[in-house]
């Protein structure tokens, strides 16, 4: 009996922490907006976090890579290819690109130090984490009144 009632209650449970898991995990991608969003993966290490962008084409130029005032990184694109005037074009797609995704940073990079190259089609912003340095308890001996 006991389980007739507990199964649905541990399945709400387990469902409820899934979706609170996904909540926190995505903390990163607060928002994207524009016509071609890029596909993003994001990365971490010891060392650094990671984020690349699949943005084949493009060139450094066509981006602008900022830290707002709510300590958000946002990273903008917009590129237009010339049309060529000599065609009749039956289908005209990737003339324009613009996107805009913006990432919650964490507490724990440095600011100063984030860079971004291109590579091969791919954007990456490489974020590098503080060195917290472990300290060693120092010992103490305490009085009794």
């Amino acid at each position: 009996m006991e389980d007739i009632i507990m199964k649905p209650a541990r399945r709400f449970n387990n469902v409820f922490d899934a979706l609170y898991g996904m909540l926190d995990n995505d903390a990163w991608l607060a928002r994207s907006t524009g016509s071609n969003v890029p596909a993003v993966n994001i990365s971490e290490d010891d060392k650094q976090y990671e984020i690349e962008f699949a943005v084949p084409g493009a060139k450094k130029e066509d981006f602008n890579i900022q830290i707002d005032e709510e300590n958000q990184l946002v990273v903008s694109m917009e590129r237009s290819v010339e049309e060529n005037k000599d065609k009749h074009y039956l289908r005209h797609e990737f003339s324009h690109t613009l996107f805009r995704q913006t990432f919650v940073l964490p507490e724990d990079i440095k600011r100063d130090e984030i860079s971004a190259r291109t590579e091969n089609g791919v954007l990456y912003v490489t974020l590098p984490k503080l060195t917290i340095e472990p300290t060693k308890p120092a010992i103490r001996t305490i009085n009794i009144d």
